[in-house]
């Protein structure tokens, strides 16, 4: 349904999105600047409503026909349009223009005239661009590159939506409605459960974030934990958090490079790390932890993935762009296969994706609860990106395109014992 009265520019922006959308069957409407209404499926409610806030929106929006999905996430980044209603909702739209409708050179060529005749974009523009990376893939400056982006901004930020540790990894739920403090401190357990650790042995965490993890094996389990970061501000919060505690007997964080790690440890744990790593880093990655765990010890690998053969995608990323810098998400094939060549024996992986779309969607309703404070602390355009960031990962994680996985793995002894039990019932006592 479309309002009696519309402006030449509204009737050009109408008419392009009639023709972007059609062929998509969802519940959703449109308003312009000027008041102008249009519903996808009248009679029936919205379950969001895309709302272009100037006439330059729909350019800014098309800016770049060759790679939508950053252009879309940019007009949204820079507040060119807002969504009203269910967020994750607009996410099956999006996966109909990127994935599903006809995106060759002729419809190409047609937006990019089509937006030609629309005024000029211009409009807000947030200073928090694109994250400027240079160095080889994979090498220690590129990676501090990427997480000084990503994870540098005033703790107080992470601190709106994280828990009370600020674990930034998938929490462990027992039920859907269970508080994420509940379930962080759940995953940190069944982490160290999942590597058996003892009084006295050694942990080390690759990419330890904010210490949770090394605190919570050091006072619960009595082991020597370290943790590595490549984040400063991440690193000083840690050790102040540990010095709070009393335990910086026990472990301690360095703002250090995984391979610049030298001695023999007991146990390996990286959680929410290798995501950050090309196929090829990877491959690297699995040497290095290999070497400086003792033979017979166990490593617990958690991370995210795409499914196999499932994604496929034209032009650009959001998520690989904004919110995790030169990310590569490889499906649990390659990653294992990664892992046996470089001598490890997958002795587990389990798929916990249902519980990582209940963290991230737990995530956003803080984020959005506090979404002055975040502002005010990191800028409109770094909220929109974990916003949407977050409304995106869990999408993901419930229709099977991503997963989240932890695999456990083990380097064998010399006669091929693995050193574990019969049975994971110790896991779950």
């Amino acid at each position: 349904m479309i309002t009696e009265t519309r402006s030449p520019a509204a009737e050009a922006t109408l008419e392009i999105l009639g023709k972007l959308f059609e062929g998509f069957d969802g519940e959703f409407a449109i308003r312009l600047w000027d008041g102008t209404a249009w519903e996808a499926a009248p009679g029936r409610p919205a379950r969001f409503t895309l709302v272009l806030n100037h006439s330059r929106s729909l350019r800014a929006m098309l800016a770049d026909p060759r790679r939508l999905q950053l252009s879309l996430a940019e007009a949204f980044l820079n507040a060119h349009f807002d969504i009203d209603g269910d967020l994750e909702g607009v996410l099956p739209l999006a996966d109909f223009l990127f994935k599903e409708r006809e995106w060759g050179p002729k419809e190409q060529l047609w937006a990019a005239r089509a937006v030609r005749a629309l005024p000029s974009s211009g409009g807000p523009h947030d200073r928090r661009g694109r994250p400027r990376l240079h160095g080889r893939r994979d090498s220690s400056d590129r990676l501090a590159q990427a997480v000084h982006y990503h994870y540098d901004l005033d703790p107080e930020f992470y601190g709106l939506f994280l828990d009370s540790r600020l674990v930034y990894t998938c929490a462990y739920f027992a039920s859907p409605d269970e508080d994420i403090a509940t379930a962080q401190e759940r995953k940190l357990d069944y982490v160290c459960r999942k590597l058996r650790l003892q009084p006295g042995e050694r942990l080390f965490d690759i990419g330890c974030g904010w210490g949770a993890l090394v605190m919570h094996a050091a006072r619960a389990y009595g082991v020597e934990a370290l943790g590595v970061t490549l984040s400063r501000r991440q690193a000083d919060l840690a050790n102040e958090r540990i010095g709070a505690a009393g335990l910086a007997d026990r472990c301690r964080v360095e703002v250090r490079d995984y391979r610049d790690v030298d001695g023999e440890f007991d146990s390996v744990s990286s959680i929410g790390m290798f995501e950050h790593l090309s196929e090829k880093g990877l491959a690297e990655y699995f040497e290095r932890v290999f070497s400086v765990l003792r033979p017979g010890g166990a490593f617990l690998n958690h991370g995210i993935g795409e499914r196999y053969g499932k994604v496929r995608r034209r032009g650009g990323s959001f998520f690989m762009t904004y919110l995790f810098p030169d990310c590569a998400l490889l499906p649990i094939s390659t990653t294992s296969r990664l892992a046996e060549a470089a001598g490890f024996e997958v002795r587990d992986v389990e798929s916990l994706r249902e519980h990582y779309a209940l963290t991230a969607r737990a995530w956003r309703r803080r984020l959005e609860a506090n979404h002055d404070r975040a502002v005010a602390v990191a800028g409109e355009a770094a909220y929109r990106i974990w916003r949407l960031g977050m409304a995106g990962f869990a999408w993901g994680q419930d229709t099977g395109e991503l997963n989240l996985w932890q695999s456990l793995l083990v380097r064998p002894g010399p006669d091929g014992a693995s050193g574990l039990a019969l049975q994971r019932s110790d896991w779950y006592a």
